[in-house]
């Protein structure tokens, strides 16, 4: 698929045959399936101001920005590093007055300053949906549920929903197992790699008290059990239920499981978040959850989305097709061509009598009115 070059910076590539057409049938494919459900498309563009796109993003993202000055306005842009926030700023814009909840979806490039070890790419396909106005259980099972549907549609199978809570640490650090923002950061970091030496060196009074959240990692049903023994102030009573009742909604659509303190890639998420993985697939295919956008008056509205980022998939082969491609000798009946075209086949017509069909990639060659195979 991808040759090196020293024609395209670090992180960049070309898609190339079949891996192009493979793309826009997959993405084709994702869209179809959210339109399906009512998720009408937007397309917000590659760049915007950097202050409008920053003051509505939190956390890591911000150091993704690739920027550029505006040679009109003389103004920093800023190229888009995720969908999500631009999504946000059209909900409370131009559709500010659409009734709730709203339903929409998007697809396109993003741009990251830098590649990663997992993610070498720094252009990269994002495929979603955000469902705007509410983030109640029945919302947040709609989302999950169709993010399943719109993998499978595009080929998907063994499919694992990986379950979180991203403010899980803060509502514990607010109440029982109190910590100040700089032993918050030490805990996660703990937390994150599991590490219940590394949580219990710490030395913050309430540190250890999250060890058990640890052993609460796995399998859905242990895991959830584990965190409701965890529980014993009910203090997160209403949150394990919601996460349960979603994931009672989704029960034999895909494995489920649970990380309870998972942060990475839930930086503006609350209540709930879930990461979608698939079997022979390294890495995460796509995440979701639970946030809240800044409305322009000041306030904030509740959503609930998800995004795909399905360059694993196009790379594997998903979305493309066979199709019989036939030959066009010299001196071809038009007529007969164009009706072949019209029945779904793909024609590639000689140019000079030394074209060869194979090696023009086809499968059959026209004889007269029949297409045969070579």
């Amino acid at each position: 698929m991808r040759k090196p070059s020293n024609l395209l910076p670090e992180g960049f590539h070309d898609a190339l045959p079949p891996y192009a057409e493979a793309a826009s049938r997959l993405e084709r494919d994702v869209l179809d399936t959210l339109a399906s459900h009512g998720y009408a498309r937007v397309t917000p563009p590659l760049a915007e101001y950097e202050d409008g796109l920053t003051e509505r993003m939190q956390g890591a993202s911000r150091n993704d920005l690739m920027r550029l000055v505006d040679p009109i306005s003389q103004r920093t842009l800023a190229l888009r590093p995720d969908m999500t926030v631009q999504i946000g700023r059209i909900a409370t814009t131009s559709l500010a007055d659409r009734p709730r909840p709203l339903r929409l979806s998007y697809s396109g490039q993003v741009l990251k300053l830098r590649s990663g070890q997992l993610q070498p790419e720094r252009s990269r396909l994002q495929i979603g949906a955000e469902l705007i106005g509410s983030d109640s259980v029945i919302a947040a099972s709609e989302i999950v549920s169709v993010a399943i549907e719109a993998l499978e549609r595009a080929g998907v199978t063994g499919i694992t929903v990986d379950f979180t809570m991203p403010d899980l640490i803060d509502i514990l650090a607010a109440g029982p197992l109190p910590l100040n923002e700089a032993q918050i950061a030490e805990v996660r970091g703990e937390l994150d790699m599991k590490d219940a030496g590394g949580l219990s060196a710490i030395g913050a009074i309430g540190a250890t008290g999250y060890l058990p959240l640890i052993e609460a990692t796995g399998p859905f049903d242990e895991a959830m059990a584990k965190l409701r023994q965890f529980d014993t102030s009910d203090l997160l009573n209403s949150r394990l239920d919601g996460v349960a009742q979603i994931a009672a909604s989704i029960k034999g659509k895909a494995s489920l499981t649970l990380d309870p303190t998972e942060r990475h890639g839930f930086e503006y998420q609350n209540w709930f978040g879930f990461t979608l993985y698939a079997d022979t697939f390294i890495g995460a295919l796509g995440r979701g959850g639970s946030y809240e956008i800044m409305r322009t008056d000041g306030g904030s509205e509740k959503a609930v989305g998800f995004s795909l980022y399905p360059n694993p998939l196009i790379e594997a082969g998903f979305g493309a097709k066979t199709i019989d491609q036939i030959f066009l000798p010299m001196g071809h009946d038009r007529s007969v061509a164009a009706r072949l075209r019209e029945a779904g086949w793909r024609t590639v017509a000689a140019l000079s009598d030394s074209d060869q069909a194979e090696a023009l990639g086809c499968s059959h060659i026209l004889n007269g009115a029949q297409p045969e195979p070579l």
